[in-house]
């Protein structure tokens, strides 16, 4: 990783400063988390409950799925040779 990459975490203290990477896992979050279950509860109270569970399954599993493929898929998780 170079030095020059913004969405690097050095021993400056980084951890904590807010960078684009950092702030699309946080809306991906929300979005799957959060934003399927509002909509889920909202379709449920309108009657549609089995459309509020697709709803909310396939965010949920949208989101598992965009976090696997966007940050743990390309990691190299591989013991010592």
């Amino acid at each position: 990783m170079a030095e020059d990459d913004p969405d690097t975490e050095s021993s400056t203290g980084q951890l904590f400063t807010l960078t684009r990477v950092k702030l699309l896992l946080i809306v991906i979050l929300l979005v799957g988390i959060a934003g399927s279950g509002i909509v889920r509860r909202y379709l449920g109270e309108l009657g549609y409950t089995v459309l509020g569970e697709l709803v909310f399954v396939l965010g949920y599993g949208g989101m598992v799925f965009t976090l696997w493929y966007g940050w743990l898929r390309p990691m190299d998780i591989s013991g010592p040779d």
